[in-house]
């Protein structure tokens, strides 16, 4: 009988998944190879509001003690009998009540000693040990490596496995961009991922090297390009984070990207010609100029719509003249799914040409 393979979702998809759990105080368990965002999705959860007001407790379970789940016994003199000291990393009563939700978060649970596990399985089950219980309003959810991911396991006890809702995220580009867009990753690394979606994630656990790229390894980099540092150095630091063949690829892309116009010159209208055709480099000329477009609407963009839509009127004008069709698709669809980019057709001059030539591309592309 063959193998099945293992379903697995999306960072997105395990969003509303994981949310649909917690309204029926079910625990999940998120399975996921190393720097794949498992942390990130939670705190994209609590931030969602789809829980309300929400609390995020992150315990970091590898590193623990069965008494920091289960508490520590001591001697009351007054009442002469031996009682428990409630844990003080798990919510109080005091603490849950100031939100609607507070989801507890367990991660590298399969990381953590049997004995751990075994305090775990004890609050997961029963929703309470020793003396402490988990306020009604408290969610849980677990994450962990594979084990075939190279990291310290342990296999989890069946009865345990038993009382979660298992999802195994797998990398997806569309899901890292949305992500990427909210939290600001250096259009550098945006534009370069939009052309090299592969270099995401690379992590094979039967590789020797010790960097490798996931999407937390190019938070880092995204960290290293805010600082004014010279090519040498950041690209060993790149490196040093995804490891040195992707990084001498960024290092190349970045040279050629650094001889495009700048964004903000041609959302002003001041540039007539695109001499540098490299198509990684419009990539990130096109994350450039929407990033420009989405802080200059921050900015301005509702007390001065008129000058907002002349910028985003050159934004299409330039794309038109100088991009080929797939790129000028690709920024339409970015423009719109990923930035949000409040676009209204009747202020925008080049709207009608623009429809009539790229228009059925961009409706299938945005649908998609």
């Amino acid at each position: 009988m063959a193998d099945i393979e293992t379903r697995t979702v999306t960072l997105l998809e395990a969003q509303t998944r994981i949310t649909r759990a917690f309204k029926k105080k079910r625990p999940a368990f998120l399975w996921g190879p190393p720097g794949v965002g498992k942390s990130e999705l939670m705190d994209q959860i609590a931030t969602s509001g789809d829980l309300g007001n929400t609390l995020l407790m992150d315990l970091r379970v590898a590193l623990m003690e069965p008494t920091d789940l289960r508490g520590m016994p001591f001697y009351n003199a007054d009442s002469g009998k031996m009682e428990w000291a409630p844990p003080v990393d798990l919510p109080s009563e005091e603490i849950a009540k100031e939100y609607d939700t507070v989801i507890l978060f367990l991660d590298e649970m399969n990381s953590a000693a049997p004995a751990v596990q075994a305090a775990a399985y004890q609050l997961i089950l029963n929703r309470r040990v020793g003396t402490y219980k988990l306020p009604d309003n408290v969610v849980m959810v677990a994450a962990g490596n594979r084990d075939t991911d190279k990291g310290v396991t342990y296999r989890m006890p069946t009865p345990l496995a038993n009382r979660f809702v298992h999802l195994e995220i797998r990398p997806d580009f569309e899901s890292w961009l949305t992500w990427a867009v909210a939290n600001k990753i250096s259009e550098d690394v945006v534009g370069y991922l939009s052309f090299a979606k592969g270099d995401l994630f690379d992590f094979d656990p039967r590789a020797s090297g010790r960097s490798f790229a996931t999407p937390r390894s190019w938070t880092f980099v995204s960290e290293f390009l805010d600082d004014e540092i010279d090519d040498s150095e950041l690209t060993d630091l790149v490196a040093g984070c995804v490891g040195e063949g992707i990084a001498i690829k960024f290092a190349a892309h970045r040279k050629i990207a650094n001889d495009m116009p700048m964004p903000a010159d041609i959302l002003a209208g001041k540039v007539k010609e695109l001499k540098v055709k490299e198509i990684s480099a419009q990539y990130a000329l096109t994350i450039g100029m929407c990033y420009e477009l989405r802080d200059a609407f921050d900015k301005f963009g509702k007390k001065d719509s008129k000058k907002w839509h002349g910028m985003a009127d050159n934004f299409i004008r330039f794309m038109m003249d100088f991009f080929p069709t797939e790129m000028t698709v690709m920024g339409a669809r970015v423009a719109i799914n990923n930035y949000k980019l409040p676009m209204d057709p009747n202020k925008l001059s080049n709207f009608k040409e623009f429809f009539d030539r790229f228009g059925k591309y961009v409706i299938n592309a945005v649908e998609d």
